[in-house]
């Protein structure tokens, strides 16, 4: 496999990183029909644990079969797919070798009392990623959280554990706790903060939402206003994303959220690729629709980021 110019000056960015973790981002980068171009589009199917079964795949019944998502990504042409450990297992070997895949190693679920506090518990582990030929693991950290600094932690040692072995981390970076409003969680200073932390974290891949132009810290919003920080347009909002990633030195993607219109869809690609993000990491605004109709909407995003519409 040859490397793209785009792709080896990625890469070099990762300066501490061992030759298998640079590997394995290479392998997602290389995939399919972005391949080469930096930019990624990857299927998460984690909603399952997260919001149950019906609220997740009775809209398109195929989506209960883990085959259907595998089989999914792999025909839209998609850099990877993304799920918990019993998703993965189901379709492991059949699938062996066909896409890369991203272990969610935590998952959090809807039957939990208002009161628990956010948090995720660790469904997997580093071991599972190899045994099942996993090309990064990825787990989710709510900033904002009481139990944040439990996640942190938590992350940081399963990112040097797999990182010893050659793989990757992807971190979902998600604002919500106690510690902000619910138009907190998609602020622009906060969606800022949420992907340097990932950064600082060690990252490779840092997943987070779009934001909106809300500003929530009053700190922040003085400095967002003194220093005449643009974040009128999404793009622009990308963009200040980007500079808290290390200056753009870190991949990130960005979230499609709950499922939504087309031209919405294809409206926050436009303005993740203008504003130099690295692509879509999209789950219920494709598997809830049916086959065909998620193809045709995985193939003008793909037409998007290279720049064609």
């Amino acid at each position: 496999m040859k490397v793209s110019r785009k792709v080896q000056k990625i890469l070099a960015n990762y300066e501490g990183e061992t030759p298998g973790v640079k590997g394995k981002l290479c392998q997602m980068l290389m995939h399919g029909r972005l391949g080469g171009t930096g930019k990624m589009i990857i299927l998460p199917v984690d909603q399952g644990f997260e919001h149950g079964p019906a609220r997740s795949f009775a809209p398109n019944p195929a989506g209960y079969d883990p085959h259907y998502h595998y089989q999914l990504a792999i025909d839209a042409g998609l850099n990877a797919y993304a799920a918990p450990l019993g998703m993965l297992e189901a379709g492991a070997d059949t699938f062996a070798g066909a896409i890369p895949t991203i272990l969610k190693l935590n998952s959090a679920n809807s039957l939990m009392s208002g009161t628990a506090g956010k948090n995720q518990a660790v469904t997997g582990s580093v071991d599972d990623a190899l045994r099942l030929g996993c090309s990064a693991i990825g787990f989710t950290i709510y900033p904002g959280s009481d139990m944040a600094l439990d996640m942190f932690e938590e992350i940081v040692e399963l990112r040097r554990e797999a990182a010893s072995v050659g793989i990757p981390t992807v971190i979902w970076s998600y604002p919500r706790g106690e510690a902000i409003s619910k138009d907190g969680e998609t602020a622009i200073d906060i969606a800022a903060y949420a992907a340097q932390i990932a950064a600082l974290l060690g990252a490779h891949i840092i997943k987070i939402k779009l934001s909106t132009d809300h500003l929530e810290l009053p700190e922040a919003k003085k400095v967002f206003e003194d220093q005449g920080i643009d974040v009128a347009s999404q793009a622009a909002r990308v963009a200040e994303c980007m500079r808290s990633s290390f200056d753009g030195r870190r991949i990130v993607v960005f979230s499609g959220g709950a499922k939504k219109g087309e031209e919405g869809i294809y409206d926050d690609a436009r303005a993740i690729r203008d504003g130099g993000g690295n692509g879509s990491i999209i789950g219920r605004n494709s598997f809830q629709r049916e086959r065909s109709e998620a193809l045709a909407l995985f193939d003008k995003l793909v037409n998007i980021y290279k720049g064609n519409e």
